[in-house]
């Protein structure tokens, strides 16, 4: 049975992976589904309503979902939650329900008290209806903050700035496809349509003459003025292109889409040529099919809904398969989150890897072994999704550059457990996995993470050689860190490094710093030949570039030591958690300075875990230096005797 459980455990995880691609089932009756797959433009690029949807969400409220309290038929109180997709159809068609539910996280007593909210620290989550009453009062207030330097600004200021910018999103998301107070926008477009040729005619004689229909000039202006808010507010942009192949980035929000052709005609009037105003106005066949989505959202009608999402489906199908596809498939990738189930089967083999080595040693390192190559493939296959949705290298931002880092300190885990086999790769390996998903998660808070490359990062060959280069350096000194912080823990606080770990954990650390030391180097060396390129010189001493010198001093630095006698095998793991100080300045720290040609991820909230992170590591170099005689596995050993009678020296373990 021994020889059967880690498989049996391989094959149930495995099973819990896969049960994310399956599509979610939605039991209103509207086809939430396809929906989320529509293909919108945002942020200059294509991605599904879904996308749009998560990222928004996470902006207000740092989750993907929504979950609210609401009554039952027998009037129980019961939790529920909606998923992103039927959020954001509430926001755009339902926008009074959407008014309702918890969507904005406020953790700030400041901002609590500002708003006059209830000080229960149990609840994080307000409502817009909560909130609306004291957002004119907040609005200046928040002006005010965003005029304060992000590096000085205060806790509240922050809090005001990001609530500030979540309120703003919001409304912007209920004014994209109609104004929030439609409620029958399917009738609303028909009487546009039917007041924009009568007004037109008014408003070209009123130009020639004063004897012109007034009242269909003003039933004109007023519909104008009502979808110039739409056009002034979309968020993402939702009608396709008229002409896909002379224009296939073409589109346009709901607004503009409304008012072109009239403006067009507007634009004519008043240039010394007679006005001319069609028979027949052309507005795009798309237009009366959100809107009849819309109206049947609105009114309760999924099967009028699914008939017109079908329409348009099969309608953008035929123009633009592409985009259709694209939106599909990003979709699949936000149901399956390949990174967040990674993440949990890391958590599991971290604490079966640790197991291990207090009993059961053979099953237990099997098991935690074939969990590793489990997240593995998952964290390789949400990259490789990535990858092939942005049609980029796998390293664009900060965000994906933590999801690589944890990936090549699984593959250098993968490799040193594969030759010592002692559950200290695994157990390495899983735990930067899981710091680094979890990091990746927290810079995910900021929404889209596949958004357009910077100008001058947009080099697919230079992405490629450079930062992924030079991010396999760090993987590789955070693997050396990660795996000197197992051998000071195991040391100091258990009995379980035996002479013979005590060595591997060495040799291991030794290897991979060489091994970083390369990466690094070439890393740095190709940043100035991308440099050169770009901005005409191979080094100026940004702070980039000497955050990125300084990981390659460092390996040289405990490289030298090491070669040069002055420290010895306690000395070195010491230096090795002193590199995870330098490489996550370089990392992160360089780009919370705020200045410099390489500080494209500033995020001043994220400068108390740095400091964190920093003083932890600086404790277990302290943890490290304590007297041999402290370390709980040295009395161990130490007391051990040798065949010979005497007892076994600790060799090595010296500073």
């Amino acid at each position: 049975m021994s020889k059967k459980l880690p498989w049996i455990i391989l094959a149930v995880m495995a099973l819990w992976a896969l049960a994310g691609l399956r599509a979610p089932k939605d039991k209103s009756g509207f086809d939430t589904v396809d929906f989320g797959r529509l293909p919108v433009l945002l942020n200059g690029r294509l991605q599904p309503l879904d996308s749009v949807a998560r990222n928004s969400l996470l902006i207000m409220r740092t989750r993907r979902s929504v979950s609210y309290e609401e009554t039952d038929a027998g009037g129980k109180k019961v939790r529920r939650r909606l998923a992103a997709t039927p959020w954001l159809m509430e926001v755009m068609m339902r926008p009074e329900v959407a008014d309702t539910r918890p969507t904005f996280r406020i953790d700030n007593p400041q901002l609590r008290d500002l708003f006059g909210l209830p000080g229960d620290p149990g609840k994080h989550y307000f409502s817009w209806n909560d909130l609306a009453p004291k957002v004119m009062e907040f609005d200046k207030e928040a002006q005010r903050a965003g005029k304060v330097e992000g590096k000085v600004r205060s806790t509240f200021e922050r809090a005001a700035v990001q609530l500030h910018q979540g309120l703003i999103l919001y409304q912007r998301l209920k004014n994209s496809l109609q104004t929030e107070d439609t409620h029958d926008f399917a009738a609303d477009l028909k009487a546009f349509q039917a007041a924009a040729k009568p007004g037109l005619k008014a408003f070209a004689a009123s130009h020639g003459s004063s004897d012109f229909d007034q009242d269909a000039l003003r039933s004109m202006a007023g519909y104008l003025q009502r979808y110039e808010q739409v056009s002034r507010m979309a968020y993402p942009l939702m009608i396709p292109p008229a002409d896909p192949v002379k224009d296939p980035t073409g589109w346009r929000s709901v607004g503009d889409s409304l008012l072109d052709p009239v403006r067009e005609i507007i634009s004519g009037v008043g240039n010394g040529e007679p006005a001319k105003v069609p028979e027949q106005i052309q507005w795009q066949p798309e237009l009366g099919l959100w809107a009849a989505m819309s109206t049947a959202y609105h009114n309760n009608e999924p099967a009028v809904f699914n008939a017109a999402l079908s329409g348009y489906r099969q309608r953008l199908a035929s123009i633009l398969p592409e985009a259709v596809a694209k939106g599909r498939n990003e979709y699949v990738y936000n149901q399956w989150e390949p990174f967040y189930r990674s993440t949990i089967v890391y958590v599991l083999t971290f604490l079966v890897g640790c197991g291990s080595w207090f009993a059961w040693f053979r099953p237990l390192n099997r098991t935690a072994l074939l969990l590793l190559w489990l997240a593995f493939a998952l964290h390789t296959a949400g990259m490789l999704y990535r990858i092939v949705l942005e049609g980029r290298p796998p390293v664009t931002n900060l965000y994906s550059s933590a999801v690589f880092v944890g990936w090549g300190a699984v593959c250098i885990g993968l490799i040193l457990e594969s030759k010592f086999r002692n559950s200290i790769g695994v157990v390495m390996a899983a735990a930067v996995g899981f710091t680094t998903q979890i990091i990746a998660f927290n810079l995910s808070e900021s929404g889209d993470t596949m958004e357009m490359m910077r100008a001058v990062l947009d080099s697919n060959f230079w992405l490629t050689v450079h930062v992924i280069t030079i991010t396999i350096g760090y993987s590789a000194v955070f693997v050396a860190g990660f795996l000197a912080i197992l051998y000071i823990v195991r040391g100091v606080f258990t009995r379980s490094l035996d002479d013979a770990t005590r060595r591997s954990v060495e040799s291991m650390v030794y290897g991979v710093i060489c091994f970083a030391t390369f990466f690094s180097f070439v890393g740095t060396v190709t940043g100035g030949i991308w440099a050169d390129q770009s901005w005409g010189r191979f080094w100026g001493w940004d702070v980039k570039e000497n955050g990125a010198l300084l990981i390659v001093l460092w390996c040289a630095i405990l490289l030298h030591a090491r070669w040069a006698g002055l420290v010895k095998g306690r000395g070195l793991m010491n230096l090795a958690i002193g590199g995870n100080i330098v490489t996550a300045f370089s990392w992160f720290g360089v780009n919370m300075l705020g200045v410099g040609l390489h500080s494209y991820g500033f995020m001043d909230a994220a400068f108390k875990w740095l400091m964190i992170f920093i003083v932890s590591q600086l404790a277990l170099i302290g943890v490290g230096l304590l007297p041999l005689t402290s370390w709980a596995s040295f009395r161990r050993i130490g007391n051990a005797p040798t065949r010979g009678g005497g007892k076994r020296a600790h060799a090595g373990a010296g500073a």
